[in-house]
């Protein structure tokens, strides 16, 4: 920057880190003494108010004086400056508001502390601190007054040039033109010179633009484009501004669209209600340019950070479901919010379950036969199977162990069926069907060979790094050799599952097997139901 502007903007700069540290307690006064006549009305102290009233004359004196100072329209003398006797004057120009402010704060202190309203001289205690910190100020301020020779010692200067060495002023880089990312901007106004004029400011910062001339017309719009940004003029005739961005923020399509308010109506309440509403900023017309570039760029910047935000989110949902998919594969979904909660050792006693295992007959000479990923397509396919049934008969796959497959009902599931016996039955009798169907799309003949038997078990899981969830006890063990001691394409069941079941299923008599281990037991081959 140029000699000459460093220069003005360091006195504008210092002009405005004084308007900071000395009118603040003047504004602080203010603003307590606003609050104390709130309180005071409120809470009925009729008495308080009028001298509470002549505080709030004399701050506001006060606070338009100090800016007068600030401003450098304090004093002049004939040398341009204030000489002495102006300096006194502004000296006791600044007192008498203060002694006024002190005078009566401290009667209605005495006053207070007499009527027991401890909030009430919190908020007083603030204003006469208030006070003392301006008057031991006074000299400060006067100072000031003298212009660029006082301004010079008044604040730290060096803490005001450092904040404006990092803070470059608008340039060339600034210009329009620059905007890398173009963003789609709805333009709403029912004055066609002002579209205009906002249209083609937006497009030289590469925006692409569309306009309404009502609210109707910008509901429509919206409703149906993805636009990242509005911005809307408060007053228009039908639906005013105000209406409109209601109706956007109420509507899931349009609620996450940025909207900034532009109107003449610079007043308070407004700009409250409007960002109350929703809206992401609030601008007077008329505007100044390189602040509308600013604040436009600033939401639209918001708007792409939500929309990342929002993607990161959402793959971070599917992933969740992808991980949770894979977990529900190894473990029944009790027992992941079981770990989930804390648990170390999980060990459930079941008293009735039904266990099955199957197992491929001569799998091993088939898969010598077949190439590798033909052999994996094969149980694949046939597992999956096998999979989608246990799902859909409420049961819970154990595990597989090569070409062998294990399941179970009765384990405590969310909802464990009571009749998970007829359960793996029909399981038992859908899978050698299935079976028959995978072989027969490659060409083969395959065969399960089942076993089923039931009683009480133990379930658990086991592992740290790798979790398992098995079960455990003489049901497993005899369930497995029912498989065993059974035959190719048959269903070998035990007698407990044969009464289980009852009628409900055809059975054909073994007679006694010679069971390693449990020595003789009647059996029985089960069969499709009549």
């Amino acid at each position: 920057m140029s000699g000459s502007r460093g220069t003005g903007r360091l006195d504008q700069a210092v002009a405005a880190f004084v308007r900071q540290e000395v009118a603040a307690p003047a504004s602080g006064i203010v603003g307590f003494v606003d609050m104390l006549l709130e309180d005071a009305r409120r809470d009925g102290l009729d008495d308080f108010i009028p001298d509470l009233e002549r505080m709030r004359t004399a701050a506001a004196q006060l606070l338009s004086l100090i800016e007068r100072i600030v401003d450098g329209g304090a004093f002049k003398g004939p040398d341009g400056f204030g000489g002495e006797a102006e300096r006194g004057r502004l000296r006791h120009e600044l007192r008498t508001p203060l002694n006024a402010i002190k005078g009566y704060g401290e009667l209605l202190l005495e006053d207070a502390e007499d009527a027991e309203h401890p909030a009430f001289l919190k908020d007083l205690g603030a204003v006469l601190e208030h006070a003392d910190r301006l008057l031991a100020d006074i000299d400060r301020l006067v100072a000031f007054g003298d212009g660029p020779s006082g301004r010079a010692n008044a604040p730290p200067v060096e803490i005001v040039r450092d904040v404006l060495r990092s803070i470059a002023p608008i340039g060339a880089a600034d210009a329009p033109g620059r905007q890398a990312q173009p963003s789609r901007v709805l333009v709403v106004d029912d004055n066609a010179a002002n579209r205009d004029l906002l249209s083609r400011r937006l497009t030289r910062d590469g925006h692409l633009i569309t306009t309404a001339e009502n609210g109707a017309a910008a509901l429509a719009l919206a409703g149906s484009g993805k636009f990242d940004l509005v911005l809307l003029d408060l007053m228009m005739p039908g639906l005013s501004g105000f209406e409109v961005l209601c109706r956007l923020k109420a509507d899931e399509r349009t609620g996450d669209i940025p909207v900034v308010m532009i109107s003449a109506l610079d007043e308070i309440d407004s700009t409250v209600r409007c960002i109350e509403a929703g809206a992401e900023d609030y601008l007077p017309k008329p505007f100044n340019p390189v602040l509308l570039r600013a604040r436009i760029n600033a939401c639209l910047e918001k708007k792409r950070l939500r929309d990342r935000e929002r993607a990161i989110a959402e793959e971070l949902r599917a992933e969740k479901e992808r991980s949770e998919a894979l977990l529900l594969n190894i473990l029944p979904r009790t027992i992941i919010e079981r770990l989930r909660q804390g648990e170390t050792i999980i060990a459930d006693r079941v008293d009735d379950a039904t266990i099955l295992f199957a197992d491929l007959v001569d799998f091993t000479a088939l898969a010598a036969r077949f190439p590798p990923e033909q052999t994996v397509e094969l149980l694949g396919t046939l597992f999956a199977e096998f999979d989608g049934l246990a799902t859909r008969l409420g049961l819970e796959k154990i595990k597989t162990t090569g070409d062998g497959y294990m399941v179970a009902g009765g384990l405590p599931l969310p909802q464990p069926r009571p009749d998970h016996a007829a359960a793996v039955a029909e399981m038992a009798l859908a899978m050698r069907e299935a079976a028959a169907t995978a072989a027969a799309g490659f060409g083969e003949r395959l065969e399960l060979r089942i076993g089923v038997h039931g009683g009480a078990l133990i379930a658990g899981v086991i592992g740290t790094h790798k979790f398992v969830y098995d079960v455990w006890g003489d049901t497993v063990n005899t369930a497995k050799r029912m498989e065993s001691y059974g035959a190719p394409g048959r269903i070998h069941v035990s007698a407990v599952i044969r009464q289980t079941l009852g009628d409900g299923f055809r059975f054909e008599p073994r007679g006694a097997v010679e069971v390693k281990g449990k020595g003789a037991m009647e059996t029985y081959f089960l069969e499709p139901r009549a």
